[in-house]
């Protein structure tokens, strides 16, 4: 190749895509190849489903499939409960001071989640509170519920005011305000939320491992218990039926929001 050549590569805005390109292949498209290869197959790489009727025919597994997403569902709507109002209160305070809030908010995702994990655990033992239930669903909205207020807040942030003070103009309420206009127009922040809190609860270990003192097991259990007892097909198999879960829900979420971007408010 002429040097005249390499630096037209070089320059070329498509050149410097070829790093991610190759980040990609090795860490997202080689991973889900090999979950898939191993998922059909056995111990003798010989294809096969019998991964999956495992699955379907143990029902411990079926069950903490089940009951990994309800606590997950339990999770998502704390979150919302809590991060929604907070999200709108930060979102009409002055720009300093919502900037600081929300910093705070962000602040200790800054920290391992074994170590925010380890330290709830130590302050349910301070308070000789029991771990259990219970606190697994603390733990599980203490680590997530930043991830569900700042895309709200992001979004309500973004709006257009202008919307808001035609709404006022034609004799809206205030409550009329926010359900007919605030709220439909948050609902792409919502959406991301849900995402970001929905599907790390489902996949966690580490949180229910250590608030529940491995009593209780979610999926995410589960599949590393297989991984570690080199139970590698299976565990794949659980993962690609968890993958398949994520996607499904981050399709209908993708179309739910177009929905929304694509509909009038009223």
């Amino acid at each position: 190749m002429k040097l005249s050549n390499i630096r037209i590569f070089l320059t070329s805005r498509k050149s410097w895509t070829l790093p991610y390109i190759i980040f990609s292949a090795f860490f997202v498209v080689l991973p889900l190849i090999l979950i898939v290869v191993f998922a059909f197959t056995d111990e003798r790489g010989d294809f096969t489903f019998a991964n999956f009727s495992k699955f379907m025919s143990h029902p411990e597994a079926v069950n903490t499939f089940i009951y990994s997403i309800g606590i997950a569902i339990i999770n998502t709507l704390i979150c919302i409960l809590l991060g929604y109002p907070a999200a709108y209160i930060l979102s009409r305070l002055k720009s300093g001071y919502s900037q600081i809030v929300v910093m705070l908010f962000i602040l200790p995702m800054w920290v391992n989640i074994l170590i925010r994990t380890l330290a709830t655990v130590a302050l349910f033992d301070f308070f000789r509170v029991p771990l259990g239930e219970g606190a697994l669903i603390f733990g599980m909205v203490y680590n997530y519920i930043p991830f569900m207020i700042y895309p709200i807040y992001n979004t309500l942030v973004k709006m257009d005011r202008s919307y808001i003070e035609a709404a006022q103009d034609l004799g809206a309420t205030p409550f009329q305000v926010f359900t007919k206009t605030v709220l439909p127009l948050s609902m792409p922040g919502v959406a991301s939320g849900i995402l970001m809190v929905f599907m790390p609860t489902i996949s966690t270990f580490a949180i229910a491992e250590l608030l529940t003192m491995n009593n209780i097991k979610l999926f995410g259990t589960t599949i590393q218990e297989n991984i570690n007892n080199s139970m590698w097909n299976y565990g794949a198999a659980l993962s690609l039926i968890m993958l398949f879960l994520i996607g499904a829900a981050t399709l209908f979420a993708s179309d739910d929001n177009q929905e929304k971007e694509g509909g009038a408010i009223w």
